[in-house]
Parts: structure tokens; C-alpha cells; sequence
């Protein structure tokens, strides 16, 4: 960054969205909103993605970044489909973007959730699904995991409530 460029302007809600994170993902939203720069928004992802990253994985971030733009994110970053339904909520706001169900699935690697919201937030349409890739047995099927997040709902509605059948019983 050169040194005539002033800093990006303090957002409030921004800061609020991105609180859990590091300062440099805070400053690097900032950057992005005031200038578009591709890089600041691939630093805004990996910031995103270390909050919510294993603790005992975070470390594998701080390397080199063609080895972190490697690192598969179920696998060496622990991950899940939850997780990842929870970094695309933050990504949305952030950015002002949606990301479907169908566009997460596609994704398996740091490097590939960058490349993919900087084409996203561009407007550049990324490539389709080839039929029969690994995205039919994608572990992070969004869909599924909305029954998950109603039984937790549910469960957290009725804390003390027996889990027991209330169907009538015909005997």
C-alpha cells in the first residue's frame, strides 16, 4: 500500500458483522468496499474462514499462499456444512452477494471459495457443475442440513420438553 493512500473509512456495521474476526479481515473489507481490490477481498475470505477454522488448524493459514489457497476446507481446515453455511451468511452481507446452494457445493479448497467470490462479486459467471463430478456426494448438501437446523431449532424452542411420540396411540 502506498503511502498517499488514506485509510478506508470506519463502518460501524461492518465491524460489528466481522467482530469475531481479525483486524486485518475488518481493514480488508474496508479497502475492498472503498476501492474493489481483489486482493483485500481474497484477505476479507481467509479471515472469514480462519474464524470459524479448527483452532488447532488455524495455524496451516499463515503460510505460503499458494499452499493456503490449497488447503481443502473440510478436511485441513475441519469445516462442515453448517460452518460453511455460516461463513456464506457472513460472505452475503459482507459483500452484498448471494451464494446458492448449488454454488457452494462446487467448492472444496480456500483457493476456490477466493477465486469464486471475486468472480461472484465481479458479476462473472462462474462454470457449471460437470454431471457426475463429486458434487452429487458433496458432504455439504445445504438442503440436508436445513432438517438438522430445524430439529436444533426446535430443540432450543422446547429446552425442557421430553423428546417423546405425541401421535395418538391406537392400540
Amino acid at each position: 500500500m502506498s503511502t498517499d493512500t488514506p485509510p478506508p473509512e470506519d463502518d460501524p456495521v461492518l465491524r460489528e458483522t466481522l467482530k469475531r474476526c481479525s483486524p486485518a479481515t475488518y481493514y480488508a473489507a474496508c479497502k475492498f468496499r472503498a476501492s474493489g481490490d481483489p486482493d483485500a477481498l481474497r484477505t476479507v475470505v481467509l479471515g472469514v474462514v480462519e474464524r470459524f477454522a479448527d483452532r488447532d488448524r488455524r495455524a496451516c493459514l499463515q503460510g505460503d499462499p499458494a499452499g493456503v489457497a490449497a488447503l481443502h476446507l473440510r478436511e485441513d481446515l475441519g469445516l462442515d456444512s453448517l460452518t460453511m453455511m455460516e461463513v456464506v451468511m457472513i460472505a452475503e452481507e459482507v459483500l452484498g452477494i448471494t451464494i446458492s446452494n448449488e454454488e457452494l457445493t462446487r467448492l472444496r479448497t480456500l483457493g476456490a471459495v477466493q477465486a469464486f467470490i471475486v468472480e461472484k462479486v465481479a458479476g462473472t459467471p462462474s462454470a457449471p457443475a460437470r454431471p457426475g463430478s463429486a458434487t452429487e456426494t458433496n458432504p455439504w448438501d445445504v438442503s440436508a442440513v436445513g432438517e438438522q437446523v430445524r430439529q436444533i431449532e426446535a430443540r432450543s424452542a422446547a429446552p425442557l420438553a421430553p423428546l417423546i411420540d405425541h401421535r395418538p396411540n391406537h392400540a
